[in-house]
């Protein structure tokens, strides 16, 4: 069985055991959250709609760092900015449907 995830404005394709990254998330490491699915696939192909996909938080991290750069010819303006996004790392549990 898969599903379709949404959090944090993105998509996400899942089925049980998978570990996939996702945009920080509230709670501790080991806690369960549950996600709504979008769409639920059975192994024969057909959707069901809606349900709940429960997963498990292994944990936190940041994600690699960005450079941008802003530059502003014949005016000596020079401008660096890192980002390092956050993200929580989750092990797909049950589909619910």
């Amino acid at each position: 069985m898969h599903a379709i995830i949404e959090t944090g404005g993105k998509q996400y394709r899942v089925a049980p055991g998978d570990v996939l990254r996702v945009e920080k998330l509230a709670g501790d490491v080991g806690s369960e959250v549950e996600l709504p699915a979008k769409v639920a696939f059975q192994d024969g192909g057909e959707l069901v709609a809606g349900g709940t996909v429960k997963a498990t938080i292994l944990g936190n991290g940041r994600g690699d760092k960005v450079i941008v750069f802003k530059f502003k010819r014949k005016k000596q303006y020079k401008k660096t900015i890192g980002h390092r996004q956050s993200y929580t790392e989750v092990k797909v549990g049950d589909i619910v449907v």
